[in-house]
């Protein structure tokens, strides 16, 4: 009997995609949201732990999300796309993973170069295992990775309006398979 080609994602594929989504969406909120409280006050530190916790939960679902999507082999598009439109999406789909992986990584790292433990809502997650406490430093990890924070946002924003061409523009199937 032959198999059947899906016309979508598998399942937990589509459920990590828009978790994870959501995930950067409160990170990108918290990390702007942060800066409407004072310094020092509990609010404004809550609202920061939000960002670090929407990191890590990120950095930990991608890493099943990758695993599962190299293992499974995309639904085809159909109409299916030409050969330029098809490199270009891998290109854009692994600088998506790049970034979903390097942008935790770098918010940890600037958090250990300044000598300060990785902490959600007061539970040390990641203990301060460098005790750096390298400020200057810190802060021009914190300016990389606001900065590849914004090119990663502009990926993400080209990545939407390039599902929603393909919806209404080519009326393929491209985000029908994500949904």
């Amino acid at each position: 009997m032959p198999s059947t080609i899906p016309s979508r994602y598998a399942p937990a594929l589509r459920w990590l995609h828009w978790i994870i989504f959501l995930l950067v969406l409160v990170a990108y909120v918290a990390v702007n949201l942060h800066e409407v409280f004072p310094r020092g006050s509990s609010v404004r530190t809550n609202v920061l732990a939000t960002h670090f916790l929407a990191g890590i939960v990120v950095l930990m679902l991608v890493v099943p999300r990758l695993a599962m999507r190299i293992a499974h082999t995309a639904p085809p598009i159909s109409p299916p796309l030409g050969r330029a439109s098809e490199a270009l999406s891998k290109v854009t789909h692994l600088a998506l993973y790049v970034f979903l992986i390097a942008q935790p990584l770098m918010g940890i790292i600037t958090l250990q170069i300044a000598g300060k433990a990785v902490t959600l809502f007061g539970v040390t997650i990641v203990p301060a295992l460098l005790g750096v406490g390298n400020r200057e430093l810190a802060h021009q990890w914190e300016d990389i990775h606001g900065t590849v924070g914004n090119i990663f946002y502009f990926v993400i924003g080209l990545h939407i309006l390039a599902a929603l061409w393909h919806h209404f523009g080519r009326k393929d199937d491209t985000l029908r398979r994500m949904l």
